[in-house]
């Protein structure tokens, strides 16, 4: 009997369902002496032994489904040797529930956070195979992850329609896209898009040199810009400041986001109407496209191969249109940013997007600082989700006891 125990952790996102169609056809059609454990809500299934049997069935019909059958949330690979509010420690309870259920492997389809768990246990004698899971497609050790390119999607569509309505007002407009600490997605959308300025965390900005390209467009005739922003998008000053600075400063920080600040910037630079759109979550949601349906199908059914080879330890990539078994030590902690000097960048520009910057600055040291940078954001946003989680807590506690 092979016994496969399958999560999905972290945000979720487009083709998680049609990557674990891929496993699960995948095994099938070698054998079918098969038991699935679908772990539910990610690794927090695996801590407390939340699972339901699964069978073949269960993944039929999957392939064009958003979202994931078996639930997922974000586990802090930080906190995973934190006990949990009862002394319960996290990583002895989910080798406990392993070993109780007699798995063989661990099918574990996650982003970069994921990922870090996933060697963790790895390295604490599980079999581990894992499947690249992230709109951002910032994981090491592959070229592309499932979700990216429909996320793309919803995001280049966005564009599109802001462009009908940017044209008839004569306005700037933000489009504010995913993407904290990589801008792979702004990048693809803005382009596809057809927006004039692009702004991603891997190349600080200079407000100056935006005011000027859409100043420079107004006196071309052209009376409306469109700006595709990251969320973690950061200008020079910034990019400058050490990581407690400007974890500091962002905790002062007056704006809900990056596309506010610039908004206030531009219309007082410029005297231009700034509109902002947020596409948020929905970048996340709906059917995969094509391209992902046919990619997390491949990746599910490589894993499905390794796993009846007996070969873990591995997340399955893609390099050179090809699916390859990438050493999870060589992936995890490891991101995947966007090159300033890579040839998309340079044809890029040479089409007339602007990236916020002077065209041969060399931003090497900002960048360097950038990412520390982009490092404090995420864990101040961290925080202030930690800190909020407590106070709810601690209020629904003290509610049930007045029930009580």
């Amino acid at each position: 009997m092979l016994r496969i125990g399958m999560l999905t952790s972290g945000g979720d996102c487009q083709a998680l369902n049609a990557a674990m169609r891929g496993v699960v056809k995948g095994i099938f059609s070698a054998r079918d002496d098969v038991e699935i454990y679908g772990f539910q809500d990610g690794y927090r299934g695996l801590i407390y032994s939340d699972f339901k049997m699964l069978t073949s069935r269960d993944f039929s019909g999957i392939l064009t489904r958003g979202g994931t059958i078996l639930g997922t949330s974000r586990q802090p690979f930080k906190m995973m040797r934190v006990p949990d509010e009862n002394g319960l420690d996290k990583v002895e309870a989910m080798k406990h529930t392993y070993h109780k259920l007699s798995l063989d492997c661990l099918v574990i389809l996650g982003g970069n956070g994921t990922h870090k768990t996933a060697n963790m246990l790895r390295e604490e004698g599980l079999n581990v195979i894992t499947l690249p899971k992230t709109i951002d497609n910032d994981l090491w050790g592959t070229e592309m992850t499932f979700g990216f390119q429909s996320a793309v999607d919803v995001a280049t569509d966005t564009i599109d329609r802001i462009h009908t309505t940017a044209t008839s007002h004569s306005r700037v407009f933000i489009i504010e896209v995913m993407g904290h600490k990589v801008g792979h997605v702004t990048l693809h959308a803005g382009i596809a898009g057809g927006a004039d300025i692009v702004l991603i965390p891997e190349i600080p900005y200079d407000i100056d040199v935006i005011a000027d390209v859409i100043q420079g467009r107004s006196a071309a005739g052209k009376s409306f810009t469109i700006l595709a922003v990251a969320e973690g998008a950061i200008s020079r000053e910034d990019a400058k400041l050490s990581k407690k600075e400007y974890k500091e400063k962002l905790a002062k920080r007056k704006y809900p986001s990056i596309a506010y600040e610039l908004a206030e910037q531009i219309e007082k630079a410029t005297g231009k109407e700034v509109r902002i759109t947020v596409p948020g979550h929905t970048q996340r949601g709906g059917s995969p496209v094509p391209y992902d349906r046919v990619f997390s199908s491949r990746v599910g059914a490589k894993a499905a191969d390794m796993i009846l080879n007996s070969q873990y330890g591995y997340m399955v990539g893609m390099k050179n249109g090809e699916t390859v078994a990438v050493p999870l030590e060589e992936v995890a902690g490891k991101l995947k940013f966007v090159d300033p000097k890579c040839s998309l960048i340079k044809e890029a520009r040479m089409v007339g997007i602007s990236f916020g910057d002077r065209e041969g600055d060399e931003p090497a040291e900002e960048i360097a600082a950038a990412e520390d940078v982009r490092a404090a954001e995420a864990d101040t946003k961290k925080e202030k989700k930690e800190k909020k989680a407590k106070k709810d807590k601690k209020e629904k506690s003290k509610k049930s006891k007045k029930e009580k």
